[in-house]
């Protein structure tokens, strides 16, 4: 994705589904510390290569705190979706 299609990568909405159901909404304005930071931070460290994926923590919504609680299952599927970025999308796979 070129740069020039986000021009403020400091306020896209962030959103978390579980099996198409909306679990977690954001805004990357929330993050505690913002994108050029992170990847400043980790590059010192790590060479970051092409499809390297940065995790940034979550926002309010975790499973845990449901009542009952709701923990990912074997076959679920997850979505993480960043405005103009697109949709990380995994099923979920038990071990075995």
């Amino acid at each position: 994705m070129p740069a020039s299609q986000i021009p403020d990568p400091h306020n896209l909405k962030i959103e978390a589904r579980l099996n198409g159901k909306t679990m977690q909404t954001s805004n990357t304005s929330n993050l505690i510390f913002n994108v050029p930071y992170l990847i400043s931070y980790i590059s010192q460290r790590i060479t970051l290569e092409a499809g390297d994926v940065i995790t940034t923590g979550t926002p309010h919504g975790v499973g845990t705190f449901y009542k009952p609680p709701i923990f990912m299952q074997d076959g679920d599927v997850i979505e993480i979706e960043i405005e103009k970025i697109g949709i990380l999308k995994n099923q979920v796979v038990a071990e075995k």
